[in-house]
């Protein structure tokens, strides 16, 4: 996997987050550059201040509610078209969410291989520096703690992808689990899995101290 550091962020280059709700954060879909209110655009707001000699640009093309399929399905528009030179990607709870709230599982097996042709398409037409993060949840409430036997299996398919495909790696249930030793869960996700303002800013600071070497 890449050696964080500065060295990776080129002039001009196009910074591209990717995924879920946790991503989306409520971004304004009247503006291309709308970045939410959650760690992309912590992320974009730090990045932009401590390199602003590199003209970085920044889009936010997180949904609520996608799964990998949807990913997949839009990623022309939302991917390609855009040409960034950095993709950040943060999916994976919506295919165990489905499972236990709908009936409606995605097997491991159409998720990686899913996965797999995003970053592979990607890389033959983009060859941009890939930031893979970790899906993750909490055990707040309860119910959350069946969702692991579900989860578990994506997250080892994750850290197989950024393996393969030479990214910058995020292990964010790691990181809530350890931030839960000093805070209970709910400081960090109040249902689990969309992070408060707290756990926005601790993704953020995770995201640049794996990315840059600083948070």
């Amino acid at each position: 996997m890449k050696t964080p550091g500065k060295h990776l962020l080129k002039p001009d280059m196009t910074i591209l987050f990717q995924g879920d709700s946790i991503t989306d954060r409520g971004r304004d879909r009247n503006d291309p550059h709308g970045l939410g209110s959650g760690y992309a655009f912590m992320v974009a707001s730090q990045l932009a201040a401590r390199f602003s000699q590199l003209n970085l640009s920044f889009y936010n093309r997180g949904i609520s509610g996608d799964r990998m399929i949807d990913l997949l399905n839009r990623w022309d528009k939302d991917c390609i078209e855009l040409k960034p030179g950095l993709v950040s990607i943060l999916v994976g709870i919506n295919d165990t969410w489905r499972r236990f709230d709908s009936n409606d599982p995605t097997p491991v097996e159409h998720f990686e291989k899913r996965y797999r042709e995003i970053l592979t398409r990607t890389r033959e037409e983009l060859n941009p520096l890939f930031v893979i993060g970790e899906p993750f949840v909490l055990p707040v409430p309860e119910d959350r703690k069946a969702w692991r036997e579900d989860l578990d299996p994506r997250i080892h398919v994750v850290r197989e992808l950024a393996r393969e495909f030479d990214a910058i790696y995020i292990p964010y249930d790691g990181i809530f689990a350890a931030a839960s030793s000093y805070a209970p869960p709910e400081y960090w996700a109040a249902d689990g899995v969309h992070p408060t303002m707290a756990g926005h800013a601790l993704m953020a600071n995770a995201w640049l101290r794996h990315v840059i070497g600083k948070s």
